[in-house]
């Protein structure tokens, strides 16, 4: 099915009304999960929709939840979210941490208690299109057995980082989970009937597999880098924790709200301009992306895409061709 910006924005922020939030608070949360469709990140865009619902009709979401100021330490500070809308909460903290960065040059903001923040990369694009660098990051709970175990002990941490693009382009930005392939992407694989390009996890039977739905049966999501990545969840964890006044995964479990219910976040926030004049910083850019699309493209190959740049062409396609949303999921939408 292919739908309209407007449209997808508009029955969102309808859905968001009638399970509690304000219309302010609908309208702004309904853009952030109709961009993460626009640009292709489908699983925590259209397709987290009816979860979010369900977690303000459970209580798990307070939707009129505000951030509350716990530590004020110069470029520092910690907040609680109090449970609220996730997407709001995280808006908040980078839109602080922009305005500690503009002071300071570089502040970190944590916030603890808070919910899914939806798409990580939301929040990098928006610091990156206004001029800061960002490094970003939140704890989940345990949804990754750590290396060499089939038990879930890991979150897959969705990391963000994010610089400014050169002469007003797009911004250069990673967002990963740690996971090979976040649990969203799995299911959405599912749901349109594909495997995985690579393996994504384990089967029950412990064997590397490609069938996105033997993963979601087993749980055993395949950590990127094997035991590195194992490893970097680990940190990514203790981290958020220690820098949020939070908690982490072992105490995650416990909560029982659902995905990323009470989690912890950072926000790094650098301002650029403290550092270096525009000038340098696109020649350092223009430089690094020639060098990179420079190599010998390897059998097979689709291209070379610097971190970001593979949303250009679900733009293109969706503004040719209206929205990508699966039928599945846009009728479960119209339903709530």
């Amino acid at each position: 099915m292919r739908l309209t910006f407007d449209e997808i924005k508009k029955e969102i922020k309808r859905v968001f009304m009638k399970y509690g939030l304000s219309e302010e608070k609908a309208e702004i949360c309904a853009r952030i999960h109709t961009e993460s469709t626009y640009d292709g990140i489908y699983s925590h865009g259209t397709g987290r929709v009816a979860r979010f619902a369900d977690y303000l009709q459970k209580g798990w979401v307070d939707a009129g939840a505000e951030p509350t100021l716990e530590t004020d330490a110069g470029a520092i500070r910690i907040y609680n979210g109090n449970m609220g809308p996730g997407v709001l909460n995280a808006l908040y903290c980078v839109e602080e941490g922009m305005k500690l960065a503009a002071q300071y040059g570089i502040s970190m903001v944590g916030i603890k208690n808070t919910t899914h923040w939806m798409r990580g990369g939301s929040y990098g694009l928006h610091a990156a299109r206004k001029g800061y660098i960002a490094i970003m990051w939140t704890n989940t709970e345990s949804v990754m057995p750590p290396w060499g175990a089939k038990e879930g002990r890991l979150g897959n941490n969705p990391f963000v980082m994010a610089v400014p693009g050169v002469d007003g382009t797009e911004p250069i930005m990673l967002d990963m989970a740690v996971s090979q392939y976040s649990y969203g992407k799995i299911a959405m694989t599912r749901l349109a009937g594909k495997k995985l390009p690579f393996a994504g996890g384990f089967d029950k039977e412990g064997n590397l597999t490609d069938d996105p739905g033997a993963i979601q049966e087993s749980r055993r999501i395949l950590p990127m880098g094997y035991w590195k990545g194992s490893s970097f969840s680990f940190m990514l964890d203790i981290l958020g924790s220690l820098l949020s006044n939070g908690i982490g995964a072992a105490d995650l479990d416990l909560v029982g709200k659902g995905s990323c219910g009470g989690a912890s976040q950072i926000m790094i926030l650098i301002d650029p301009d403290k550092i270096s004049g525009k000038e340098h910083r696109d020649e350092v850019l223009k430089k690094a992306l020639h060098h990179l699309r420079s190599a010998a493209l390897s059998e097979h190959s689709n291209g070379i895409f610097a971190p970001g740049e593979d949303f250009a062409k679900f733009r293109e396609d969706h503004d040719k061709n209206g929205i990508f949303v699966e039928d599945v999921i846009w009728n479960e939408i119209l339903s709530l």
